[in-house]
């Protein structure tokens, strides 16, 4: 899937979003990062299913869970597990729900093609740049060798779970960054930065970057043990790409599997994520982690049923 087919496909499913919803809906919001995933496996349902219409947009992990805890949305995509704070906040609102893991992804480090000078980075130079009141602002302040340029930084919004899971990995505290950057929670428009600017710096998720190469050079990462590993399917795989390998998810509410077209797309996502998942860029969740989510899935329909009968 290319960078253009996914901005399409936002642009699509987010003016239905606008435009209204019948009755026959699921409603999906959070991680711009998880969006390309969901719209892909939505893409096929449609085909089997044009009476359900599938709506969503990108506010970022943070936006959608708060969202998903006021009982606004069906599923939240999420590039993070969900806090302490959103699951108080679902409690206290009665959302009952299910988190399944179904994919993963790496965290792209990229900048411009034109950057000739730095093809690698150590965490501890991320974290020198990425810090609070950091005191690196051009290339010569981690090299004096490099061009003495001040670095554009490109990153995902406050809301985004990948600026949260990249500032624990990198910065070593969730939410800690410096302040001075460009940010965005749609990821295509980090693009479109780092590509337009030869001195800039960027981090996203490597779908991102895998579809869209010819734009963009992607740095290696070394995690301190001196070998400088690139993100790529193999090395999220085998987690050789430290520290910015992650599992991706979505988080079902438990209530929306009462409607039949809710419970119709989460078995068929289920069912065909895992086709869909590597088309998009990012690496399938294991067979068995794809059994255990249809296994969950089914006991949870289950009790559904079970309560429903209760009830009437």
């Amino acid at each position: 899937m290319s960078g253009i087919r996914i901005t399409a496909l936002a642009l699509m499913v987010g003016t239905m979003f606008v435009g209204g919803c019948s009755r026959s809906t699921v409603k999906i919001d959070g991680s711009s990062t998880v969006l390309p995933i969901t719209e892909a496996v939505g893409e096929v349902f449609r085909e089997q299913r044009p009476d359900v219409h599938i709506i969503g947009g990108r506010a970022g992990t943070g936006g959608g869970f708060k969202k998903f805890s006021n009982g606004e949305i069906d599923i939240c995509n999420a590039s993070r597990p969900i806090s302490e704070v959103e699951k108080e906040a679902c409690a206290k609102n009665g959302v009952e729900f299910i988190p399944f893991t179904i994919a993963f992804d790496g965290l792209s480090v990229c900048v411009n093609p034109q950057n000739d000078w730095c093809d690698c980075l150590t965490v501890d130079q991320l974290k020198a740049i990425w810090q609070p009141e950091s005191s690196v602002n051009n290339w010569s302040d981690l090299d004096p060798a490099w061009p003495d340029e001040e670095i554009k930084l490109y990153g995902p919004g406050l809301d985004s779970g990948t600026f949260d899971f990249f500032t624990k990995a990198i910065v070593g505290e969730e939410k800690k960054s410096r302040k001075e950057f460009t940010q965005s929670e749609d990821d295509n428009v980090l693009v479109v930065g780092v590509a337009g600017d030869v001195h800039s710096l960027g981090y996203f998720g490597l779908a991102y970057y895998e579809n869209n190469q010819q734009k963009l050079k992607l740095l290696g990462v070394d995690p301190g043990d001196g070998n400088c590993v690139k993100p790529s399917q193999k090395t999220v795989r085998d987690t050789s790409y430290k520290p910015l390998s992650r599992p991706l998810f979505i988080y079902v509410r438990k209530s929306s599997l009462e409607r039949a077209d809710v419970r119709a797309f989460v078995e068929f996502f289920l069912q065909n994520v895992g086709n869909e998942v590597e088309k998009t860029g990012y690496v399938p969740a294991p067979e068995e982690t794809s059994a255990e989510n249809l296994g969950v899935l089914k006991d949870t329909l289950s009790a559904v049923e079970l309560d429903k009968k209760k009830g009437g």
